[in-house]
């Protein structure tokens, strides 16, 4: 493997690990079997990455029930591994089953979300309109459900998709339900901040600016794309409507946060430069403090207006919908999304604006 970490996605009953090797510009593929059912949601831990959960479809009394589990795949496909896999790439390898996430009690799972800091032992899961904190113990070979909380109202209340803050000393978690968005304290599992019609039809995704502790962004089945701050949620602070059909998946990159990847049912990917509401609304970090006399600035930089927000490029090789985005954790610069005819698609940040960026 090259400098960059795979690519894991689900394809029916197998997990596929892709590694791109950047300089000669080639991917590899290997298989991993996942025999218990057909993939619907994978996240990996942010402190092993050789562990993942998988939220996965499971018969049981007429019905389909969605489980979810944690696995760790073989040694020598974990990323970063200098291990060579013994077998060629058309070999399946074995997922090794490390504990089930029991939700008899609590219905079907929609996704699995890994405290973003720590040792990797705690995970939240969403099963309809339960919200479930577990404790991975024995080298996460048990889970141990140590508190939850459920949704209350009118109707089937069911959650669609979650997120957890990686700021806050890891205590949120933003989640969706329908059209409304939540914010949850993790220490009490109570409710912090509530969005009522965040968006006019189903949320589909949330994701955290990894650098404003406050911001989150979310999309949703009204084609639209929006960004909150949490303190303040009677309006977004910028709305996107650059798609024409639902939008499933938005993405902050990692290290600039100006960088928002979105990809929808209209088959496209669409990356903006949200620079006004970054962590660099100039380019750079502001610090007035570091200034030791403000007389001494000049004019052009007391008047100096932030670039504007504007769609940077918009990638077209997908012929169906795009279900998944996603930034590589090795390179900034790097980002695949995948469509639901199973089409992988490898991309990087156009490289004058990669110059803007870093000069």
């Amino acid at each position: 493997m090259e400098d960059d970490a795979p690519v894991i996605y689900g394809l029916e009953f197998q997990i596929h690990i892709i590694d791109f090797d950047d300089e000669n510009n080639i991917i590899n593929k290997n298989v991993l079997l996942h025999q218990v059912g057909e993939i619907w949601h994978i996240s990996t831990s942010p402190a092993d990455r050789g562990v993942l959960a998988t939220c996965y479809n499971k018969p049981s009394d007429s019905k389909v029930l969605t489980c979810a589990a944690v696995w760790r795949m073989p040694k020598e496909l974990e990323p970063g591994s200098h291990e060579s896999p013994d077998d060629s790439s058309s070999t399946a390898h074995t997922l090794e089953l490390l504990c089930h996430l029991d939700n008899t009690a609590h219905g079907s799972m929609a996704c699995v979300t890994w405290e973003p800091t720590g040792d990797g032992k705690k995970v939240i899961s969403l099963a309809d309109n339960h919200i479930l904190l577990w404790d991975l113990q024995e080298s996460s070979s048990q889970a141990v459900l140590a508190s939850s909380a459920s949704l209350e109202g009118k109707g089937q209340l069911k959650f669609t998709s979650g997120r957890w803050s990686p700021h806050h000393t890891g205590t949120q978690v933003a989640t969706a339900n329908d059209t409304t968005i939540r914010g949850w304290d993790t220490r009490s599992m109570s409710q912090i901040y509530c969005i009522e019609n965040a968006h006019g039809q189903l949320v589909r995704d949330l994701d955290f600016n990894p650098n404003r502790q406050y911001y989150l962004a979310s999309c949703g089945d009204d084609c639209k794309v929006k960004f909150w701050d949490t303190r303040n949620v009677t309006e977004p602070v910028k709305t996107l409507e650059e798609h024409s059909h639902w939008v499933w998946n938005v993405r902050y990159n990692h290290s600039h946060d100006q960088l928002v990847l979105t990809g929808s049912s209209d088959s496209r990917v669409i990356l903006s430069n949200m620079v006004s509401i970054s962590s660099e609304p100039f380019g750079h970090l502001v610090d007035d403090d570091d200034l030791s006399d403000q007389e001494e600035r000049r004019p052009e930089e007391k008047s100096q207006e932030p670039p504007q927000d504007s769609v940077i490029a918009t990638y077209e090789e997908h012929e169906d919908s795009v279900y998944a985005v996603d930034w590589s954790s090795a390179d900034p610069w790097l980002f695949a999304s995948l469509s639901y005819d199973g089409r992988l698609v490898i991309n990087r940040v156009p490289r004058a604006l990669k110059y803007h960026i870093l000069l």
